[in-house]
């Protein structure tokens, strides 16, 4: 047999660019026109078809809840199936989970609907995105996740 060096290869380093405040702000605000227009252009003339009343107000509302209800599972299904909602992919911004290797359904719903539940009650909590070493929301941080841009670069090992 002959001597065979072998060279261990080492997998790269991935450093990522997260995704700040900013950024983050203009793709939920992306995102809000574009579940107010679903709801606007299907939800509304379903509603009035049927003839359920649109003028009742509050959240308790059979428009409320529809809203509410579209307002998740946008948010959960997008996240979920593409690992970034429409707003995110006009910005290139894409959720990474830190911990695992691709997103769970458990995590996706705690994200999205947890704590974007607890993150849309308190405003100010959006700002702990500007703080932190990952750029991490609320919502993030008790899903061991990230907002990064795509375009990531891979840093190779300086030496082997």
């Amino acid at each position: 047999m002959e001597n065979q060096i072998v060279e261990e290869v080492k997998p790269p380093f991935v450093s990522y660019h997260y995704a700040g405040f900013w950024v983050r702000f203009w793709a939920y605000l992306l995102d809000s026109v574009i579940i107010f227009s679903i709801n606007g252009i299907l939800v509304k003339p379903i509603f009035r078809g049927i003839g359920i009343s649109l003028s009742d107000s509050g959240i308790i509302s059979p428009y409320g809840i529809t809203a509410g209800v579209i307002f998740y599972l946008y948010f959960i299904l997008m996240t979920k199936f593409f690992s970034q909602t429409l707003g995110k992919m006009v910005f290139g911004l894409k959720v990474i989970p830190l911990k695992e290797e691709k997103l769970t359904w458990g995590t996706v719903i705690f994200r999205e609907g947890i704590g974007r539940y607890i993150s849309a009650t308190f405003n100010f909590l959006y700002a702990v995105v500007a703080f932190t070493p990952k750029k991490q929301g609320l919502h993030d941080i008790f899903a061991d996740t990230t907002v990064i841009h795509e375009r990531t670069k891979i840093i190779e090992p300086a030496y082997s």
